[in-house]
């Protein structure tokens, strides 16, 4: 069976973990390797700080508590996402008011925004699919003309741009993902990006259980003590440590996954071409961090006898979100602006196709070999 996903490995990450233990003698959060996970997310994205986080669902709780947002506000957001995207206003008492994307890149689509505005808005929530960014010059201007915030769920975009940005540096804050499916992964894990230095020190208290102790152990202060509500949102050292190898060898990790993904893309153009799928599209501004590859069948039913066709031949590939605006708690917490024109429909012809560090040429010749073999039969 060739899996649709393979956590990262790209060779150090037992000897790093050892390390920590064994030599460092510190195996709970922010030591060694987390601050250099950190110095690197900061080094190569150019935001003002960047903290390691147990998940990049708890990054977005951070970036909604850091918001402001409360009981009865309302954030505007892409229904076809992840449910940690809306659940962390959710948590906060607000509510999600969701918008349709676009159906070429599946992102939050901008010009139905301004639409979605209320008295209540207070935040703009957008989401990064497959990595490619979204509209955020439009986007950031919208923001700016009607005083809002705007938080970046990024947690596929690691090492993608907009206009030669880092996705996640856009907004007041940008949130990652490190889980064993993405990129860069340290199993469950994720950061949050500050753009504004004067959040810094409130971001430490809430990540440190409402404490001031990232300022004891930098030596600011002679002890710590409960400043605010928090939570622990540290990652332990261990999962830093598996992390940090792979950074190491980041731009090797990308060039591997890139070749792989051009090399989806070559073999199945022709069926593109003829009109039988459609490929992702990649706007000119946008850079492609190869974090999935997917196509997109004609319609649901063809999408699923595709899924079986594959399974059959030893393939897994998957679907994937469900539109939140659709689910009991979607239904129950929030609401959607506007007519729902592409949201459903293009969720339900999307799927993607085996993608990981180590796929290989022939695995990538062998499923879209697959792939071409079904839509002959048809």
């Amino acid at each position: 069976m060739i899996p649709f996903n393979m956590p990262p490995y790209a060779g150090p990450e037992m000897e790093f973990i050892r390390h920590a233990a064994e030599d460092n003698h510190k195996i709970s959060g922010d030591g060694e390797y987390t601050k250099k996970c950190s110095k690197w997310i900061e080094d190569n994205t150019g935001t003002a700080r960047a903290l390691l986080t147990t998940s990049c669902t708890h990054a977005l709780e951070m970036a909604a508590f850091l918001s402001g947002i409360g009981e009865g506000d309302e954030v505007i957001m892409p229904s076809y996402t992840f449910v940690s995207t809306a659940d962390c206003f959710v948590l906060r008492g607000a509510v999600p008011v969701f918008v349709d994307i676009r159906p070429d890149t599946m992102n939050i689509d901008e010009t139905k925004i301004e639409h979605a505005i209320t008295d209540r808005t207070k935040v703009i929530a957008v989401v990064h699919y497959a990595g490619v960014g979204c509209e955020m010059d439009t986007i950031m201007d919208i923001a700016k003309r009607h005083n809002l915030v705007v938080i970046e769920d990024a947690a596929q975009a690691v090492m993608s741009s907009y206009k030669g940005k880092a996705l996640g540096t856009f907004g007041e804050s940008g949130c990652y993902s490190f889980h064993e499916t993405k990129n860069f992964s340290m199993g469950e894990g994720g950061a949050i990006l500050l753009k504004d230095p004067s959040m810094i020190e409130e971001a430490e208290i809430l990540r440190e259980k409402g404490t001031n102790r990232s300022k004891f152990f930098r030596g600011q202060i002679d002890k710590y003590t409960w400043m605010n509500y928090g939570s622990s949102y540290l990652p332990s050292e261990l999962n830093a440590a598996y992390l940090y190898a792979q950074l190491t060898v980041a731009d090797d990790i990308q060039k591997t996954r890139i070749a792989r993904w051009n090399q989806y893309h070559d073999e199945l153009s022709g069926l593109a071409d003829d009109g039988r799928i459609e490929l992702p599209y990649i706007p000119r501004e946008c850079t492609n961090n190869a974090h999935m590859f997917y196509i997109k069948t004609k319609d649901l039913d063809e999408r699923q006898d595709l899924i079986a066709f594959l399974k059959s031949k030893d393939i897994l590939s998957v679907f994937h979100y469900i539109p939140l605006h659709i689910s009991p708690a979607g239904k129950k917490f929030g609401r959607f602006d506007g007519v729902d024109e592409y949201t459903t429909k293009e969720s339900e012809r999307l799927l993607r196709l085996p993608m990981f560090h180590q796929l290989t040429e022939d695995q990538v010749d062998y499923i879209t070999g697959c792939v071409k073999e079904f839509y002959r039969a048809r």
